[in-house]
């Protein structure tokens, strides 16, 4: 399973280069284009309905709430917008839980984003390699002192 947010090109890309691998839409990414869309005032019980409905593992739960979310909205024209974006991408945003197992983690991009801030971290200290290969060992060095942070976790990262 690939994971990112809904840009057509990279959707595009992912599709075309991982060949029979589904495409997960990054439910962070996901909840802030259907909030853009809310409006900024009084939206506080919408807000929380959208936040609630991105929390359920179960899509057949998941798609009685977005019903119970449109019938409760749809008459409002200022959520217009936000449940126009909620339908066009809510099979994708839960593809995840397509499978029988369920991997929770899978849900975003906010892992691998905060992975990838770290080695950002790490390596703008020492700013320039002196080759390649400094550059593949300090980076390798990272992602082994991670991936033993996450195996050693309480947190559950990916179920097996």
């Amino acid at each position: 399973m690939v994971i990112s947010d809904a840009h057509k090109g990279l959707v595009k890309a992912i599709k075309e280069t991982f060949i029979n691998v589904s495409w997960q839409r990054c439910q962070a990414h996901f909840l802030r284009n259907i909030l853009s869309k809310a409006p900024k005032k009084n939206a506080e019980e919408f807000r929380a309905d959208i936040k609630a409905l991105l929390k359920i593992q179960d899509v057949s739960l998941a798609r009685k709430m977005k019903d119970e979310i449109f019938v409760k909205y749809e008459k409002e024209k200022k959520y217009q917008n936000s449940l126009k974006t909620l339908n066009e991408g809510f099979e994708d945003a839960f593809s995840y839980l397509a499978n029988n197992v369920i991997h929770s983690r899978l849900r975003s991009t906010n892992c691998l984003e905060r992975l990838n801030e770290e080695i950002r971290r790490r390596e703008k200290v020492i700013r320039i390699f002196p080759n390649e290969k400094s550059a593949i060992r300090l980076i390798g060095a990272i992602l082994i002192d991670i991936n033993e942070d996450w195996i050693t976790s309480s947190r559950i990262y990916i179920k097996m």
